[in-house]
């Protein structure tokens, strides 16, 4: 079997389809690209990339099809499984030093190899064969401790985040669709103590602030900088352009078509 036959192919539980990552993942693209977003910068993953994206992070990542044609490999390194790991194999536990969430990985001939050595397992469901697929990804966890030692650092870290300044996490972090429980979780806070803190800054509640704070972006993307709802709004953190455009005009009092108009 060639490893363009595979399609999309995961091991591991599912990813959340939150923006927040919660286990560690790795992820390779067979063909195609992927363009993800972390709050500090934009990244790219071209065909034959691979990357680590770390847990307890948000991200936010789209796939692009090249030649009409987009197929991933999805691994993911969840926290029981690296325990069990750690014990195994006597590693040591570590407090990461870097916070950077996108950690792309060197093409190696041993990542290629193992690559490759996923297709005879691969049942063409978009899963690996379960008798499998524990041991590879116990290979592949090796591997990557092989090739960057570092890399130890950020997998074995089983922290939870620290308290961190609110009003500057959530200035930065405004756009990521997720739920207020994980705004609470990674500023290092219980959701009561989240919402305290939130008032005292904001005078505003969480959910309140957030639409707010978005729709301003959305009217200052559109006046100044001439752009369409349909190219912002999914990275504004909005479900739908329906979503988008009752709460525009709820919040200024007349649609985004207007501003539009206005504009011209």
């Amino acid at each position: 079997m060639k490893l363009s036959a595979i399609k999309s192919c995961y091991l591991g539980p599912d990813i959340s389809p939150e923006q927040f990552i919660a286990e560690h993942f790795f992820i390779f693209v067979a063909q195609g690209k992927i363009s993800g977003y972390d709050g500090h910068r934009h990244h790219q993953l071209l065909a034959g990339g691979s990357c680590l994206v770390r847990r307890n992070q948000l991200f936010r990542y789209n796939k692009e099809v090249v030649d009409g044609r987009f197929e991933k490999i999805v691994i993911i390194l969840e926290q029981p499984f690296l325990r069990e790991c750690q014990r195994k194999y006597q590693i040591a536990s570590a407090t990461a030093q870097t916070q950077e969430v996108f950690l792309p990985l060197p093409q190696d001939p041993l990542l290629e190899h193992y690559i490759h050595s996923l297709t005879p397992y691969y049942s063409g469901s978009g899963q690996i064969d379960k008798r499998f697929e524990g041991l590879k990804r116990e290979e592949l966890l090796l591997i990557l401790l092989q090739l960057q030692p570092a890399l130890a650092e950020v997998l074995f870290d089983f922290t939870t985040p620290g308290r961190l300044d609110l009003k500057a996490f959530m200035q930065h972090n405004y756009k990521f669709n997720v739920s207020i429980e994980r705004f609470a979780y990674l500023s290092g806070r219980s959701l009561s103590a989240f919402k305290r803190d939130f008032k005292q800054i904001f005078q505003l509640s969480p959910a309140s602030w957030l639409t707010a704070r978005r729709l301003d972006e959305a009217h200052f993307l559109m006046e100044h900088q001439q752009q369409l709802p349909s190219a912002f709004y999914l990275d504004l953190g909005f479900e739908d352009l329906t979503h988008f455009s009752h709460a525009f005009k709820k919040r200024f009092g007349y649609p985004p078509s207007a501003l539009k108009a206005r504009a011209l």
